[in-house]
């Protein structure tokens, strides 16, 4: 199976890191790393299994990005990625985000990451596994950042 995992220190508490990630996405989501025509005004989680996530635009339009597949607030979220390599919506294809949350105290809290069966990519997956490492590096930098202000 071909993943990318990634383990992270929040200086927040557990509730804040995952409040963050999930309900404040557009505030640590990169504005140019959206699919819609529109730029980018949120990303947005649905709270519940089979909740959509998608970005919505300025102009009000969204595009789907996938859904919701396991929902246990505030240690655990499983999200469908339904990107394909070509970064356009496709409902046939599933690879999974899964992001664990751990309380190491009162401020302080592990997210560990991982986006697994890039393998489903097929013939993009090793560009894409290479070019996703590096920009989730950057884009959970950026939610690290906005969990401990």
């Amino acid at each position: 199976m071909m993943t990318i995992c990634k383990e992270l220190i929040v200086e927040a508490p557990i509730d804040r890191a995952f409040r963050v990630f999930t309900a404040k996405m557009g505030s640590w989501w990169p504005k140019e790393h959206h699919i819609g025509a529109a730029e980018l005004r949120e990303c947005v989680i649905e709270p519940k299994v089979n909740g959509r996530w998608y970005e919505l635009g300025e102009d009000g339009t969204t595009c789907e990005w996938g859904k919701v597949l396991e929902w246990d607030p505030p240690t655990r979220l499983v999200l469908a990625w339904q990107l394909g390599p070509d970064f356009k919506y496709d409902p046939t294809l599933v690879t999974e985000v899964e992001v664990r949350f751990t309380s190491l105290g009162l401020k302080r809290t592990r997210v560990d990451f991982e986006h697994r069966n890039l393998e489903r990519f097929g013939e993009a997956a090793e560009r894409l596994r290479g070019a996703m490492d590096a920009g989730w590096g950057q884009i959970l930098d950026r939610f690290v950042a906005t969990a401990a202000s």
